[in-house]
C-alpha cells in the first residue's frame, strides 16, 4: 500500500511518517541524483549499506507517496518533504521509490543490505593487502570473488569473512588463484616375496636276470641314461661302456645305490631339494603435473608380442613392464588436492611363458592401482596394500604301495611349497614451485672419468660425492669507454664480449 501526505498536513506528520509500504514498483527505473551524508558505495547501480547504516536522501521536490518492497530489510524516516533518512534493518535487497503530488519520481533506487559489508572490505585490504577481494551480499549470503596468490589466502579469506560476519552468514568463495599451481606427487611401492619349497622323491629301477619268468618294477624319474648290472657306477651325465651312468635333480642332491633283492638287481635313487627364495622391491617414482592436467611416467621397457593375421602374416604388438604412473592432480580452494592416481609395477615372468611354434613370450607379473583420494600437501595414503600367503602340499604314489607303513615311502614322492607376499603402496602430493637451476641436485654431479693411469690401479672414475657440476659463470662486466665507441679497431673484442665462461 502507498501513503499520500497534503502539503498542509506533510508539515504535521512529517516526524510521525516511517515509511510507505508496496510489494511493486521496478528496481530498473534509473536511481536520480542524490545528496547523501557520504559516500555512498554502488554495486550495478543498487546503494550499498551494512547492517545499522543509514543514508540521508535529499530530494529536489516536495514528496507525496513513498514506497518500499520489503520493510524489513529497509526502513525510511521521513525528516521533512525533501529529505528521507534510509536505514539498514537486517540483510536482504528491496527498492525504494518516492514520488511527487503529480506522480513525478524523485527517487527510485535497488538497495542491498550485508553485514558489515563496508568493514569487511576494510578488514579484508587491511588483512591481506596484496588480495584483490571483491565482496558482494545478496539475500542474505556473501559472495567472494577476486584473485588471491595462493589456495591458503583463499581459505584465509573465507574463515575471516566467516569470523567476522558471524557463522550463521553463508560464505561462497569463488576466489581463483593468481599463477596456476604446480603438484608433484611421490609414489612409493614396496614388496617383499619370499618363497620356500621342498621335495622328497624315490626313485627305483629293477633287473632280472635269472631264467623262466621275469619280473620288474619301476618308480619315479628315468635316472639312468645307462645301466650295466654289476658294471661301476657313475654319477654324471658323461658315460662309458660298461658302467651304470645316474644323473642327479637339477637343484638339490641325489643319492643313488645298486644292490641284490629277492633275486632282483635294483638300481635306487632319492632325490632330495630345498629351495628358499626373498625378492625385494623397492620404486619411488616422482612425477610433476599441473593442476588439471594428467602426467605419466614409465621406467622399464616393451616387450614384442608377435600376433596371427589373415593370410598367415604374423604381425607385431609391443607391451609395455616396468615402473609406470599416472595421475590427474586437481587442487581445492583450500589448498588441499584430490587426484586421480595409477601407479603400476610390472616385471617380466619367465615362469608363465607361452611358446608359440618358436616363439617363446614370456609372462608379465603386474602390481597396479588405481584409485581417487583427497588430501593435503605433504600428506601421505596408502592407497594399495596386499599380505597373500599360499601353500601346497603335493604327493605322487603307487595306488596301495603308496600307503604301506614304511616300505610305502619307497613308492612315492612329496612336495611342499610355501609362498608369501607383502604389497604397501603409498602415495604423497606436493605443491610445488619452480626452483633456481643452481639449487637442484643430480646424480652425476661430481663424477670424473678415470685417466689411464687411474685405470690401470683398478680406479674406474675420479669422481667426488657430494661434488658439483660444472656450472656457466658470467663473464666479468666491463666498462666501455667514450673513445672506445664508434672505433671497432680499440675495442678489446675479449673482454667486451658477452656470454659464459665454464
Amino acid at each position: 500500500m502507498s501513503l499520500a501526505l497534503k502539503p498542509s498536513l506533510a508539515r504535521a506528520a512529517t516526524g510521525a511518517l516511517a515509511a510507505a509500504l508496496a510489494i511493486a514498483g521496478s528496481a530498473a527505473i534509473a536511481p536520480l541524483p542524490l545528496l547523501a551524508a557520504g559516500p555512498a558505495q554502488q554495486e550495478n547501480g543498487a546503494l550499498l549499506l551494512a547492517v545499522g547504516e543509514s543514508r540521508v536522501i535529499n530530494l529536489p521536490e516536495n514528496l507525496t507517496d513513498v514506497v518500499i518492497a520489503n520493510p524489513a530489510v529497509l526502513d525510511v524516516h521521513v525528516r521533512s518533504q525533501r529529505q528521507i533518512y534510509l536505514i539498514a534493518k537486517a540483510p536482504g535487497e528491496t527498492n525504494v521509490f518516492v514520488t511527487s503530488g503529480n506522480g513525478k519520481m524523485l527517487y527510485a533506487n535497488a538497495v542491498r543490505v550485508g553485514n558489515n559489508l563496508t568493514s569487511i572490505d576494510q578488514m579484508l585490504h587491511l588483512a591481506m593487502p596484496d588480495a584483490d577481494v571483491q565482496v558482494s551480499t545478496m539475500n542474505g549470503m556473501i559472495l567472494l570473488t577476486g584473485t588471491v596468490a595462493a589456495p591458503e589466502d583463499a581459505a584465509e579469506v573465507e574463515r575471516l569473512v566467516t569470523a567476522f560476519a558471524g557463522k550463521d552468514t553463508n560464505v561462497v568463495s569463488r576466489l581463483k588463484t593468481a599463477t596456476p599451481l604446480q603438484v608433484n606427487l611421490q609414489v612409493r611401492i614396496a614388496e617383499v616375496n619370499k618363497s620356500f619349497s621342498k621335495n622328497i622323491g624315490f626313485n627305483l629301477a629293477t633287473a632280472d636276470a635269472t631264467g623262466g619268468f621275469k619280473f620288474g618294477l619301476g618308480q619315479g624319474r628315468a635316472f639312468y641314461p645307462q645301466w650295466t648290472v654289476g658294471g661301476p657306477l657313475l654319477v654324471g651325465t658323461t658315460s662309458s661302456t660298461g658302467t651304470t651312468t645316474a644323473s642327479p635333480i637339477t637343484s638339490g642332491a641325489s643319492l643313488f645305490g645298486e644292490g641284490k633283492l629277492a633275486g632282483l638287481t635294483i638300481l635306487g635313487a632319492l632325490d632330495l631339494a630345498e629351495a628358499q627364495g626373498l625378492s625385494v622391491t623397492l620404486a619411488n617414482p616422482n612425477l610433476t603435473a599441473l593442476s588439471g592436467e594428467t602426467a605419466s611416467f614409465l621406467a622399464g621397457g616393451e616387450i614384442p608380442i608377435p600376433l596371427s593375421s589373415s593370410l598367415g602374416q604374423v604381425s607385431v604388438e609391443y607391451k609395455q613392464y616396468g615402473v609406470s604412473l599416472a595421475f590427474t592432480p586437481t587442487v581445492l580452494a583450500d589448498g588441499r588436492i584430490s587426484m586421480r592416481v595409477r601407479p603400476e609395477v610390472s616385471q617380466l615372468d619367465q615362469s608363465s611363458a607361452v611358446r608359440l611354434g618358436n616363439f617363446s613370450i614370456p609372462g608379465v607379473s603386474t602390481r597396479r592401482a588405481e584409485t581417487t583420494v583427497e588430501l593435503g600437501s605433504g600428506q601421505s595414503f596408502v592407497i594399495g596394500g596386499l599380505l597373500s600367503t599360499s601353500s601346497g602340499n603335493t604327493i605322487d604314489k603307487a595306488p596301495f604301495l603308496g600307503d604301506l607303513p614304511i616300505i610305502g615311502n619307497l613308492f612315492k614322492s612329496q612336495g611342499y611349497r610355501r609362498q608369501e607376499t607383502e604389497l604397501v603402496i603409498v602415495v604423497t602430493p606436493y605443491l610445488v614451485k619452480p626452483v633456481n637451476a643452481r639449487d637442484i641436485a643430480l646424480p652425476t654431479d661430481g663424477f670424473r672419468n678415470a685417466n689411464d693411469a687411474q685405470r690401470l690401479v683398478g680406479q674406474i672414475h675420479d669422481g667426488e660425492t657430494g661434488g658439483s657440476r660444472p656450472k656457466p659463470d658470467a663473464a666479468p662486466a666491463t666498462t666501455v669507454t667514450p673513445d672506445k665507441i664508434g672505433s671497432a679497431s680499440k675495442v678489446n673484442r675479449k673482454s667486451a664480449t658477452p656470454g659464459f665462461s665454464f
